[in-house]
C-alpha cells in the first residue's frame, strides 16, 4: 500500500470512530431503580419507545431507587429518571432526605400513571388484613429508598400499630423486600402493584394476596399525613393486579417522568410527543403503562417546574394544564 493510500484508509477510520461516537454521544440516560422494580419495567418500555418512535436513542440506567440516582439527573449526567410526585417535589427543594442538596434544575416532563402500594402476603396467610400485621414479621427500614418509610408508616397507623408493634426485617429497597419474602425471611412485603418482582414472589409462594384497609375520610388523612400526594385506590381483580383477589384498597400517588434543564428542549418535546401518540405501544411493552392517560399528562406540581420542551408540545395541543 502506499503512502498515500495509507493515510487516506487512516483518515478514513477516524472518521468511522468519530461518527460512531456522534451516535453514542446522543444516546441519552433514563434512570430507573433495579431490575424487577417497576421503575426498571417503565423504564425500558420508554427508552424502547424513545428509540423507535420519538428517534431519541435511550438506554436504561438502573439504581437503588430513586432516592439515588435524581441528584445525577439533575446534575445532568442521565438526561431522563422515573419517579413519584412526592419525592420529586422534596428533590426540587432540598427537603427530606435532599436536605442540603436542593435540585433546582430538575424539571417535569409527563405524569407516568398512578403507582398502587401495599403489603402482600401468602395467599393462604392468616392475616387477612393490614391489622394482622400485628406481631409479624415485616420488610422495614429502606435505607435506599426513603420514599418507602412514610408508607409504611400510614399503613401501620391506619392499622393502629406501630413500629414496636411488629417485627421489623431491615431491607434496602423493595426489591430486597420481596427476596427476603420469597427467601422465607418476612411474613410481609410491600411493592407496587404490576411489579415483575411480584410475578415473581407470587410464583415462589405459590400465590400471594394484597392486604387491604378502609376506604375512609380518617385514613385518608392518616394517608396524607404521611405523603401529602397520595391518595386511596380501589384495586380489582384481574391478570395484571397480581395478588388482588377481591377489590382491595391500596395506597396510591403519581409517578413522573423527570429530566433536567440541560436535556435539549427539542429532545424532550419529540419523547412527550411520542408518548402522546403511542399508549398501545408502551403498554405493549410493560403492562402498567396501561394507566397511562394522554390526556392527563400534566398538573400543577407547585414548586416542580416543567420542562420547556413538554410545555410546548402541551401548549400545541391544548393539553397545557401544568400552571
Amino acid at each position: 500500500m502506499s503512502r498515500h493510500n495509507r493515510f487516506g484508509s487512516l483518515a478514513v477510520a477516524c472518521a468511522m470512530l468519530l461518527a460512531a461516537g456522534g451516535v453514542a454521544a446522543q444516546t441519552v440516560g433514563v434512570a430507573a431503580s433495579n431490575p424487577g422494580s417497576l421503575y426498571h419495567s417503565t423504564g425500558s418500555a420508554l427508552a424502547k419507545l424513545m428509540s423507535e418512535q420519538a428517534g431519541v436513542p435511550a438506554t436504561v440506567q438502573p439504581f437503588a431507587s430513586a432516592t439515588i440516582y435524581l441528584p445525577a439527573v439533575n446534575a445532568g449526567e442521565y438526561q431522563f429518571g422515573i419517579t413519584n410526585e412526592d419525592e420529586a417535589r422534596l428533590a426540587v427543594t432540598g427537603a427530606g432526605h435532599f436536605a442540603g442538596r436542593p435540585g433546582a434544575d430538575l424539571r417535569a416532563v409527563s405524569i407516568l400513571y398512578p403507582l398502587r402500594l401495599g403489603f402482600f402476603v401468602r395467599k393462604d396467610s392468616d392475616i387477612k388484613d393490614v391489622s394482622g400485621l400485628k406481631g409479624k414479621r415485616i420488610t422495614y427500614g429502606f435505607t435506599s429508598q426513603k420514599t418507602i418509610p412514610p408508607i409504611i408508616a400510614a399503613t401501620l397507623e391506619i392499622a393502629g400499630l406501630s413500629e414496636s408493634d411488629i417485627k421489623p426485617v431491615m431491607v434496602p429497597n423493595v426489591v430486597g423486600g420481596a427476596n427476603a419474602f420469597i427467601a422465607g425471611k418476612a411474613d410481609a412485603f410491600i411493592f407496587a402493584l404490576g411489579a415483575a418482582k411480584v410475578a415473581e414472589a407470587n410464583a415462589s409462594a405459590g400465590g400471594i394476596r394484597l392486604l387491604g384497609f378502609g376506604d375512609t375520610a380518617e385514613n385518608l388523612a392518616v394517608v396524607r399525613k404521611h405523603f401529602p400526594p397520595a391518595y386511596i385506590k380501589q384495586e380489582a381483580a384481574h391478570a395484571r393486579n397480581i395478588g388482588v383477589t377481591a377489590p382491595t384498597n391500596a395506597i396510591a400517588y403519581d409517578v413522573l417522568l423527570m429530566s433536567n434543564a440541560q436535556t435539549d428542549e427539542d429532545t424532550v418535546y419529540k419523547v412527550a410527543k411520542a408518548m402522546h401518540g403511542n399508549k398501545k405501544a408502551m403498554a405493549a411493552s410493560f403492562g402498567v403503562l396501561n394507566l397511562f392517560q394522554p390526556d392527563r399528562m400534566n398538573k400543577p406540581l407547585g414548586p416542580i417546574q416543567w420542562h420547556p420542551g413538554a410545555i410546548r408540545f402541551y401548549k400545541e395541543t391544548g393539553a397545557w394544564r401544568g400552571e
